[in-house]
């Protein structure tokens, strides 16, 4: 038997669990008032100073919060699953939204009015101030005109911290953050009066003595809280649990760890005061089994259940940060995303299997609490034991979307394309949704841009404009184009163009976070900004990336396949004829399905539901665009008339036929691979500001969707405002040769050049993966991908009638949580669209 099975999670772990499911998340003000107060009192002093004070004043002064059966302490915020503000690096979209962030779409949040209040009057203190408004004076006009037309956005970092960093969390387990201060004072005593260069240096090394001293007085006031909640409480037993937590909170993380409980705790103090010390989002705890597990072994007091519960209560934790964005922004995040991706398995540095005990209590915790936090991944490669990977594929198997599956053998090489040394790369992370570094010697800027691959398509198809705006370079019309090679040359023309901008407004944005956000306790915890005396903003990191990513892949694909077959190929449309049902949204209204075929005859319900049982029966598609147009054809077949009498939706159907990504279709794939590859080159010619590369990855999060209001019709069939494929996934409902055929379609992507990752979802039916054999062709599955050199896989196991259930009552489905891209969030608190996009995927089985 293969099959094992897990344990049940203990009652603490379900109360724990239900806190977040039940939270209503807020926002609240402690954070931004305190930061707006240390740097009114910090006027005229370097940044890097000014940072070290806002942290110090942060960490003395926000408040303490112990909830109910914590074990791990230590919080953001007072409510359960709530943010604070850091108007640092902007404020303004905050006042904007004080009276709709409540209601709007995705990610609601609630602002009590006296909150409101005390953000207004904090707020007054930025204008001009703000990392965002430093960005801004330094970005062009066309880099601007450039997202307002929807080719990419930069806003991520532009509204908020970096964050997408993987700190030594060992080292501090180690030596505790004495051993930082300790370095620190050991740099400045090696500081050569005569080096100009000891200026900048020494105001850093003083920031970090500042931040990780107030940082232990951080850990003091939580073993103070815990033990005059100890002093109070009448229960003996949550007494003793509150006595060894302010023991906990004493030693770590001031001091190296000796329990496998204080390694816990010190683990979570440490992601916990980074997330306080900016609002970056991805803050990963990366290879958590590899810094965990020698604690556990050298401590033979610990019950084996007691250490499970104790990782299970850092699943919960991890659950309680969260972070609000502008309204649009969390159409892109929608479910609450913070993208804390937890990695086990893969290699040692010198080459062996890491698997260990740790690596399947991780399993077990998935199992355990089942909720969206943290981005639960694995690293597989050659010698990963097959036990390993089946225990992996019986958490698939909850449903869950985790664990994102992830091929050591193409992701080490990549790294090693781009300057990273053997070790480094085998010793590699996942940070953020799918995106590989070589953990805390990494400023890699991942996730720095959403690139709209499909709207450059667009784009080219228009001669460089939007609308009347010429946005890009003039090319040759698309009625003029005599071959598909005419395609390409003006598709490469727009798309230099178009990654010219994307680069300037990225290094702008990162220039301002150098000037204004310099991190020193994050800093001091990469290497090698205690060796350089700088902080991770300005450069201080072994490896500096930036890390932009494209969407609208297959979509572009598929587009250019069609157009090359049926335009230039077998000739049954012309170029002309094909850009004027383009025009016309092939006779569409935005965003609906043709009618105008079924319109002939008597439009009786008797009617509709034969057709609708005829095309369910028969079709091969998922997606309800498609699924409307075949019933509307059937309507029309059916009254003995023509199939359509428009001959745009004709034009639509023969677009809709065509071989699609996803089939393993070398013909089609390979246009794929080709139009993916203009992107990925053209961004890797760039450096930033901190001496490192630009390299591309693909992946939407959930911006497929939102970005997809932006297209126009393709010449796939898709109509305009439609969302687009996501990651490098094929369309959906349109990869309809089984799971292994689709998988060899992505495979033959280059994922080598695509080093900043890449995200291939499946959807399989729960009947697929049961029983042992389920699990071995899972297995098999992954290997194989991974042998034709795939990057990355992550797997919903789920039918849609469940899907559609929960939609239409979202108060019995709070746990149903499922993955949106390159993460999982609770599926009845993701925006209508997203659902749908969720819904229309292929249902795998083998």
């Amino acid at each position: 038997m293969i099959e094992k099975g897990f344990s049940q999670p203990t009652d603490r772990i379900k109360r724990l669990k239900d806190q977040i499911l039940n939270a209503r998340p807020h926002v609240e003000s402690e954070r931004a008032v305190l930061v707006t107060e240390a740097f009114k009192a910090s006027e005229g002093l370097p940044a890097i100073t000014r940072r070290a004070k806002a942290a110090e004043k942060i960490f003395n002064e926000l408040p303490v919060t112990i909830r109910d059966d914590e074990l791990i302490v230590g919080s953001i915020t007072k409510n359960p699953r709530s943010t604070e503000i850091c108007p640092e690096f902007s404020f303004d979209w905050v006042e904007a939204e004080f009276d709709t962030m409540a209601n709007r779409v995705a990610d609601p949040f609630e602002i009590p009015k006296e909150t409101a209040a005390e953000l207004h009057e904090a707020f007054k203190y930025w204008p001009g101030k703000t990392t965002s408004d430093l960005a801004s004076s330094y970005m062009s006009k066309e880099a601007k005109d450039c997202q307002a037309a929807g080719v990419f956005t930069v806003g991520n970092y532009f509204y908020g911290g970096v964050g997408h960093v993987c700190v030594d969390y060992g080292k501090i387990l180690d030596e505790g953050f004495r051993g930082v201060i300790a370095d620190a004072v050991m740099e400045l005593e090696k500081l050569d009066p005569m080096d100009p260069a000891s200026i900048r240096k020494e105001q850093f090394y003083n920031a970090v003595i500042v931040s990780y001293s107030a940082a232990i007085n951080f850990a003091h006031r939580y073993a103070a809280k815990a033990a005059e909640l100890a002093e109070a409480e009448s229960n003996p037993t949550r007494k003793a649990e509150l006595e060894q937590i302010a023991k906990n909170c004493t030693r770590v993380p001031e001091h190296g760890a000796r329990t496998f409980w204080e390694a816990c705790q010190a683990m979570w103090f440490v992601q916990c005061m980074l997330q306080i010390e900016s609002s970056g989002h991805s803050i990963s705890p990366g290879r958590f089994d590899q810094y965990m597990n020698p604690f556990l072994q050298a401590d033979s007091s610990i019950d084996r259940a007691f250490a499970q519960e104790l990782i299970d209560c850092i699943w919960i934790k991890l659950n309680d940060v969260n972070k609000t964005r502008d309204e649009v922004s969390a159409q892109a995040f929608a479910g609450y995303a913070v993208f804390q991706n937890l990695c086990v398995g893969g290699q040692t540095p010198d080459g062996l299997d890491a698997t260990n005990e740790v690596s399947y209590m991780c399993m077990e915790a998935v199992s355990h609490v089942r909720l969206p936090a943290p981005s639960f991944s694995i690293r597989v490669w050659q010698g990963s034991p097959d036990a390993f990977l089946y225990r992996a594929a019986e958490v698939v198997r909850l449903g869950l979307g985790v664990p994102a599956v992830y091929n050591d053998e193409v992701i080490i090489p990549s790294l090693q394309n781009r300057g990273v040394s053997l070790e480094d790369a085998r010793d590699y992370g996942i940070v953020g949704c799918v995106e590989p570094q070589a953990i805390h010697k990494t400023e890699g800027w991942h996730d720095a841009a959403f690139f709209n691959v499909a709207k450059v398509m667009e784009i080219t198809m228009n001669a460089g404009k939007v609308g009347d705006q010429q946005l890009g370079p003039v090319t040759k019309p698309m009625t003029e184009w005599a071959s598909i090679d005419d395609f390409y040359e003006a598709y490469q023309a727009q798309m230099s163009y178009f990654v010219r901008y994307l680069v300037e407004a990225d290094n702008c944005v990162d220039l301002a976070h150098a000037e204004r956000a310099p991190l020193p306790f994050q800093s001091a915890m990469v290497d090698d900004c205690m060796g350089r005396g700088m902080s991770v903003q300005e450069g201080g990191a072994i490896y500096n990336f930036t890390g932009p990513q494209a969407f609208g892949v297959a979509d572009t694909g598929d587009s250019v396949y069609a157009m090359k077959k049926f335009v230039f190929d077998d000739k049954k449309i012309s170029i002309a004829e094909l850009k004027e049902a383009l025009d016309a949204n092939f006779g569409m209204a935005v965003g609906e399905a043709n009618p105008a075929a079924a319109m002939k005859g008597d439009m009786t319900e008797e009617r509709v539901y034969a057709a609708v049982q005829k095309v369910l029966a028969h079709s091969g598609s998922t997606d309800v665009a498609t699924l409307k147009n075949e019933v509307y054809a059937t309507l029309a077949n059916d009254t003995g008339g023509p199939a359509d009498t428009s001959k745009f939706a004709q034009i639509q159907r023969l677009l809709d036929s065509a071989p699609a990504f996803g089939n393993d279709i070398d013909a089609v794939d390979l246009i794929a691979r080709r139009c993916a590859q203009t992107y990925c080159k053209e961004v890797e010619k760039y450096t930033n500001p901190r001496g490192g590369q630009f390299q591309a990855g693909i992946y939407p999060v959930s911006a497929n969707v939102l970005f997809g209001k932006d297209v126009s019709a393709l010449p796939d069939g898709r109509p305009a405002k439609a969302p687009l494929a996501d990651g490098v996934s094929p369309r959906q409902g349109k990869d309809v040769n089984g799971p292994t055929a689709a998988a060899n379609s992505v495979a033959k992507l280059d994922h080598f050049i695509a080093s900043n990752g890449t995200l291939y979802n499946q959807k399989f039916l729960p009947s697929a993966l049961e029983g042992d054999s389920g699990l071995q062709n899972f297995a098999s599955l992954v290997r194989s991908y991974f042998d034709h050199k795939g990057m990355h896989v992550q797997f919903n196991v789920i039918d849609r009638d469940t899907l559609i259930e929960a939609q239409k009552n979202p108060d019995a489905h709070k746990d149903l949580v499922v993955r949106v891209a390159g993460y999982s969030a609770q599926f009845v608190v993701l925006a209508k669209e997203v659902q749908d996009d969720i819904i229309s995927r292929t249902e795998q089985k083998f």
